[in-house]
C-alpha cells in the first residue's frame, strides 16, 4: 500500500481556526496525512485534543526538547487561516515562533506552500502587506489571495464568513502542485530556476 501523503497544516489566529477538524477532515478524506502546527495564540480558537485526535499527531506550537521525537518532513504545507501578522513576518525573515521557523525552513527547502490568507480589506491594502504578498510568491509561496482564491473582507465582518471559510481551494492547490515535477515548480520560481531552465519552457513565472 503506498504510504499517505503528508499535510503540514500551520494554522493562525484567526476566525476559520475554529473550525479546524473541518480542515482535517478533508485533507484525511482527500489521503493525507496531517499534522497541525499553531501560533502560540491560535491554540486559543480550537479544540486541541480534538485535532490531536482526528489527525494522530500532537499539535505543536513550541520547539521540541533536543531528543524529542521531531515532526515529519511534510509533502506539502498549507498555511490557513494565514494572518496579517503570520505573512508580514513570515516575507520579512522573522523567526520568533515555531509556526514561523518551520514556515522559513521549508520556503528554503522548496516545499509546496499554499497560503489561504483571511485579513480584511483595510489591512490588505496596507503597502508593507503587499509587498510582503509578492516577497514569498516571488519565493514560490502560492498565496491565493485575489481572483479564484481569498477575497478580502470589509472589516469587522470576519465572523460571518467563518462557516464558507473555503478551505478546500488550499487542499486542490496543494494537490495540483504535487502533480506537477518539481523542475517545471522549480521553473516557475525565478529564485528557484534551475541553470537548464530558459525562458521558452512551460511554467515561467507570469506574475
Amino acid at each position: 500500500m503506498t504510504a499517505a501523503r503528508t499535510l503540514t497544516v500551520i494554522a493562525c489566529a484567526a476566525g476559520p481556526a475554529a473550525e479546524l477538524t473541518t480542515l482535517v477532515k478533508l485533507a484525511r478524506d482527500r489521503g493525507w496525512a496531517v499534522q497541525v502546527v499553531a501560533t502560540p495564540s491560535a491554540l486559543a480558537f480550537f479544540d486541541q485534543a480534538a485535532i490531536e485526535e482526528q489527525t494522530g499527531n500532537p499539535v505543536r506550537s513550541e520547539y521540541a526538547n533536543p531528543g524529542a521525537p521531531r515532526s515529519l518532513i511534510p509533502d506539502a504545507v498549507l498555511v490557513a487561516p494565514a494572518t496579517y501578522n503570520t505573512i508580514n513576518k513570515w516575507a520579512q525573515g522573522i523567526s520568533d515562533t515555531y509556526a514561523l521557523g518551520i514556515l522559513a525552513e521549508v520556503t528554503g527547502m522548496g516545499i509546496p506552500v499554499v497560503v489561504l490568507p483571511f485579513v480584511n480589506s483595510a489591512l490588505a491594502d496596507r503597502i508593507p502587506f503587499q509587498r510582503s504578498v509578492e516577497s514569498l510568491r516571488s519565493e514560490g509561496v502560492h498565496i491565493l489571495l485575489g481572483p479564484g482564491g481569498i477575497q478580502p473582507h470589509p472589516p469587522r465582518t470576519g465572523g460571518e464568513l467563518i462557516a464558507d471559510y473555503p478551505w478546500h481551494l488550499g487542499l486542490d492547490e496543494a494537490a495540483q502542485l504535487l502533480s506537477t515535477p518539481a523542475s517545471s515548480r522549480q521553473c516557475a520560481t525565478p529564485r528557484l530556476r534551475p541553470r537548464q531552465c530558459s525562458d521558452g519552457l512551460p511554467g515561467r513565472d507570469s506574475r
